[in-house]
């Protein structure tokens, strides 16, 4: 009995030192979730592009949601990742940046498309949807401001100011599309 007493307390003391030993993330994975991101960029400016000026059902605006919400997942994840990566050398700081600037145009074309869309949005039988986007716009653009600030703290110095132009353009593309909304 003393022996499974002390062999539990070892397997715990193994795992909590396990769960607290932070894991390394490597650039690869960073890439690898900027790829995720812009397929769920892709993939949100997609639903809403094809969501129609009138007679649009209330399941493609949830649709619409719905991809919000996993970009928004997507973002959170790759922002921890970016952070446990650390610094990044200059060729991998270069191939995220030029990543990151192949989905922006994707980006901005979504967030003219939410506002083009809002009439159509307003005229569902459900009365929140309007504020329901309006939280998604905002939590987005906090997420990716988030991401951004990480990979510009870890960016290699002379793309520093690339990639800070990079991002407040990007978040700058959310404030006509949050002010439609509000």
């Amino acid at each position: 009995m003393v022996y499974l007493k002390s062999s539990f307390v070892f397997l715990l003391s193994v795992a909590s030192i396990a769960l607290a030993t932070p894991v390394k993330r490597t650039v690869d994975q960073v890439k690898a979730d900027i790829a995720d991101i812009s397929a769920k960029v892709t993939s949100l400016d997609n639903a809403i592009t094809a969501f129609p000026l009138t007679g649009g059902s209330l399941l493609a605006a949830l649709g619409i949601h719905n991809s919000a919400g996993a970009l928004i997942t997507t973002l959170q994840t790759a922002t921890t990742d970016v952070v446990e990566t650390g610094p990044l050398g200059e060729e991998d700081g270069a191939a995220v940046l030029a990543s990151v600037q192949a989905f922006e145009p994707t980006i901005q074309h979504a967030l003219v498309e939410i506002v083009t869309k809002k009439p159509a949005f307003q005229a569902l039988p459900i009365g929140g949807l309007p504020a329901l986007i309006l939280q998604d716009l905002k939590s987005l653009k906090a997420n990716t401001g988030a991401f951004s600030d990480a990979l510009i703290s870890t960016a290699p110095e002379d793309l520093v100011d690339t990639a800070t132009n990079l991002r407040d353009g990007i978040l700058a593309g959310f404030d006509p599309a949050i002010a439609a909304y509000s």
